[in-house]
């Protein structure tokens, strides 16, 4: 009889969820269709029996039509990602994808593998736990509508898993929930979900905190609504007096948040005092909203006092992913601060909904930008109905981004795109990547040069006999493991060096000539090398010609002395301004010493190319007499030695900068909110460095910047512009 009440509860429950799917024109198949799907899962069920309940004792097909369910009505989801997800219940291997692929086509088929794929992947929760995991998940999936059925389908297991008698299987999926799925709700919007996965994973990890805080909630539910009623009765009176139509509603923090506060503020449940909070709902045209919520966040900071340090203003300035509100703290009666958040009922949607809200409101974006351009690619397919755009724009962000990979203890490791096994090593550690051989993905072995992908496990194979090769430089992608190998090649070729050392100092004795340590830099830098390692190595390989480079070294050596000896270089103090200058710019051995401190000398730093301390510099004799300091790469260099080179003069920097040299930055990027924000608070914080004045214009999701700066030198500029160029969003920044 149980048996026979389980099966009809279960047919009534299949029937209704249909039902309510059929409902929704979005949802809805096509009666062919749902008539393919239905065969198919039938013969996959009666080949296969275990397929019929999950771990948990449930029905897996109306577990994922109530899953699906959820997912159109509150994320938004539509075509043939519902389908997949459907097919999903019943196909575990990958290899019956060919078979779906046959009977519903590529895209579906496409789908479904980002299901197996993510399924597949299998983490401790401590790695669970980052964001490299979360990112891991996004990249097996493939496609967007993976991820937002995943996050559907979790909240829905959740929601039927309260009375298992399987508790490890209910802790590992509430921990996904809290650590995994709850995070990723949060991303892209889906608050309402959001909350509701840490509230149950609460529930299931934290019974005793969970149903203690939930009791007292109950308790005081009677107290907290009369106090609320308080609070808002003279708000009432205000908002009617100046006709604004509105709503308002008390919401009382989530279990989940009072118990998160708890833990920070190290305090009992009675020691939390902003249980709640009330949100006023505007019904507010779209030209009218921020005026209105402005006007109603002063009449409630004219009636009770306000902490403006509380202050939140989502409403200027909206967060990334599209949440526009304004929040203020104020103190009511009885002394109690009360959290009240003011929204139009645009923003409240899209505050309850996330993505749903966005295409529901199609067209409308908030003030200012600020969602996140992935986000908004999600958001236009959804709006548009356009599929193959969401697929495209996540594929084509993936192939470039980093690699995941897990060691064989179940580590996961974030690697540069294109990352390779040998890079893995050097990754794990330096050691290890100097004796690598090869390694082991996925339990077959593959040379140090094959490719990773991510979600595979690696294990780096290693002999004692092995030592790092230049060549590898080549094979390595990660900037860590070419400096690693670097370095490695650079100790085993110390004996090489000290060879080709030894063979230029005996060559030098033998013919009298002193070793000066500067003029061997002057040297190294002659001859075409960037660094000393690679001539002295190439000195002891023979690879180059000893006497040639004595003679080389000869000439350096004379030129320097020749100029020691005419005393070409002279400060600007003993520097005549007249017919001398005139005189020494036509020899091409004197030099100008140029400093910020100097005097007799009529000198300003030309505009056309704003000259640093630390720039490769030259000076111009102009009509007057005075001279203009340009740098070597000024543009209108060439046209200067062209036209009148016999008025140009050797300078070069004398002393220290003393930050007042104005310099243009050029900055391009893409056109997302904060990224002015990032870029002006980097600058403020570098010493010795002040911005000037910052001109921002933008176009088709670009903005172009131009910055004036003071700085003291070009080893500070240099710097800053390298911090400049990591800043997400900057694609380009150069000197004017």
């Amino acid at each position: 009889m149980s048996e026979m009440r389980k099966h009809m509860e279960q047919r009534h429950e299949l029937v209704s969820t249909l039902l309510a799917i059929y409902r929704n024109e979005h949802a809805r198949p096509k009666k062919e269709d749902a008539r393919r799907i239905a065969d198919f899962m039938e013969s996959a069920i009666a080949t296969d029996t275990s397929l019929t309940y999950d771990e948990f004792g449930l029905n897996r097909t109306i577990l994922a039509l109530k899953a699906i369910r959820l997912a159109v009505d509150e994320i938004g989801i539509r075509g043939h990602a519902l389908t997949a997800y459907l097919l999903r219940a019943v196909v575990c291997n990958p290899e019956q994808c060919e078979l779906v692929e046959r009977y519903f086509g590529k895209d579906v088929a496409h789908t479904l593998r980002g299901f197996l794929r993510v399924e597949a992947l299998e983490v401790k929760t401590e790695a669970m736990r980052t964001d490299n995991f979360r990112n891991l998940l996004v990249s097996q999936a493939g496609d967007m509508r993976v991820v937002l059925m995943l996050i559907a389908d979790c909240v829905n297991l959740m929601r039927h898993i309260k009375d298992t008698e399987n508790v490890a299987a209910q802790r590992k999926v509430s921990t996904e929930a809290a650590y995994l799925y709850a995070p990723l709700a949060h991303k892209l919007g889906l608050y309402k979900l959001k909350s509701e996965l840490e509230d149950l994973s609460l529930k299931y990890l934290e019974h005793d905190a969970y149903y203690m805080i939930k009791e007292n909630l109950n308790a005081t539910k009677r107290s907290r609504d009369a106090y609320i009623e308080r609070f808002i009765a003279p708000i009432r009176q205000m908002l009617d007096a100046e006709g604004l139509r509105y709503h308002m509603k008390g919401r009382t923090k989530s279990i989940h948040s009072i118990w998160q506060k708890m833990k920070k503020q190290q305090c009992g449940f009675h020691g939390v005092y902003d249980l709640f909070a009330i949100r006023i709902i505007l019904d507010s045209p779209l030209e009218k909203e921020k005026e209105q919520c402005w006007k109603v966040f002063s009449l409630i900071t004219n009636k009770y006092e306000s902490n403006l340090k509380r202050l939140r203003d989502w409403l200027t300035v909206p967060k990334s992913n599209g949440y526009e509100s304004l929040h203020i703290t104020v103190k009511g009666p009885e002394d109690k601060w009360v959290e009240v958040q003011i929204r139009t009922e645009r923003m409240d949607e899209i505050a309850e909904h996330g993505l749903a809200a966005h295409w529901r409101y199609k067209g409308v974006k908030s003030s200012g930008g600020g969602v996140d351009s992935w986000l908004a690619d999600i958001r236009s397919a959804l709006e548009t109905g356009n599929e193959g755009l969401l697929t495209q724009s996540l594929s084509s962000d993936m192939k470039e981004q980093e690699v995941y990979v897990f060691s064989p203890k179940g580590d996961l490791y974030r690697l540069p795109p294109h990352s390779t096994v040998l890079d893995f090593a050097y990754t794990i550690h330096t050691g290890v990547g100097n004796r690598c051989v090869g390694g082991r993905i996925d339990g077959k072995n593959y040379s140090i040069r094959q490719p990773l992908e991510s979600g595979q496990t690696v294990e780096i194979l290693t002999s004692s006999t092995q030592k790092p090769k230049a060549e590898w430089i080549n094979i390595a992608q990660s900037n860590h493991a070419r400096s690693k190998i670097r370095s490695a090649v650079r100790e085993l070729t110390a004996g090489d060096i000290a060879l080709g050392k030894e063979m230029l100092e005996r060559k030098m004795k033998n013919r009298k000539i002193d070793w000066d340590e500067a003029i061997i830099n002057q040297l190294i830098k002659k001859m075409g090398y960037k660094e000393s390692f690679d001539f002295f190595k190439d000195l002891g390989d023979e690879k180059l010609d000893v006497n040639r480079v004595l003679d080389t070294y000869v000439d350096l050596g004379r030129r320097e002395q020749g100029l020691a000896e005419r005393a070409a270089i002279r400060s600007a103090e003993e520097f005549n301004m007249n017919s001398e200058v005139m005189q020494k710019a036509k020899g091409d051995q004197d030099e100008l010493v140029i400093g910020r401190d100097l005097k007799g000398l009529d000198f300003q730093l030309a505009r056309c190319c704003n000259p640093v301390y630390g720039d490769e510099i030259f000076g111009f004799v102009t009509v007057s007499g005075g001279i203009k300091i340009h740098r070597t790469t000024c543009p209108n260099a060439p046209a200067l030695r062209d036209r009148f080179g016999y008025r140009i003069v050797k300078a070069r920097w004398a002393g220290k900068g003393h930050g007042s040299y104005p310099i243009t930055l050029h900055v391009v990027g893409q056109d997302d909110l904060g990224i002015v924000n990032n870029i002006t608070s980097i600058i403020s914080k570098e010493e010795h460095i002040m911005l000037r004045s910052i001109n921002i214009d933008s176009n088709d999701g670009l903005f172009s910047g131009i910055l004036t700066i003071l700085v003291d030198d070009t080893q500070r500029l240099t710097a800053l512009i390298k911090k400049l160029r990591t800043v997400k969003g900057v694609k380009a920044v150069s000197r004017a």
